[in-house]
């Protein structure tokens, strides 16, 4: 296997354990100082991994990879991610209301790590079909 397919494996990894909830498996993909970039904020793990958890346990967020390309250490994925309204939010009490919309994510990996992650979603989308209010 050459090292682009290697990277989309890291990738694949990162989706499955998002997926899952395995919230230590996620953090075992990325380098401790990994820059992590998203719609809801930035940081290292330590700071994106709350964040991550109220997605999968509030939101029920989940990611179909749809395309998966690779470059050097360059990853770009384009999902379809879904969810139900079915916790806490971010303060916001549970709607019960389902979403869906296009996601995407580029990752750098070196020595097999995750050092660079930048997310992009339409939030406000997102939010309408909760039934969140817009900020």
């Amino acid at each position: 296997m050459n090292q682009q397919e290697q990277n989309k494996r890291i990738v694949e990894a990162y989706v499955n354990a998002f997926n899952a909830g395995e919230m230590e498996k996620l953090a075992a993909l990325f380098s401790p100082k990994a820059e992590i970039q998203g719609v809801l904020g930035k940081g290292l793990i330590d700071k994106v991994m709350p964040i991550w958890r109220q997605l999968v346990e509030g939101l029920g967020m989940q990611l179909k990879i749809e395309e998966l390309c690779a470059e050097g250490d360059i990853v770009a994925a384009r999902y379809t991610e879904t969810g139900t309204f079915k916790g806490p939010f971010m303060g916001n009490e549970p709607t019960g209301k389902s979403y869906e919309l296009v996601a995407m994510e580029w990752f750098t990996i070196k020595d097999d790590l995750i050092i660079r992650r930048w997310g992009a979603r339409d939030g406000a989308s997102q939010a309408r079909q909760l039934g969140l209010p817009l900020k």
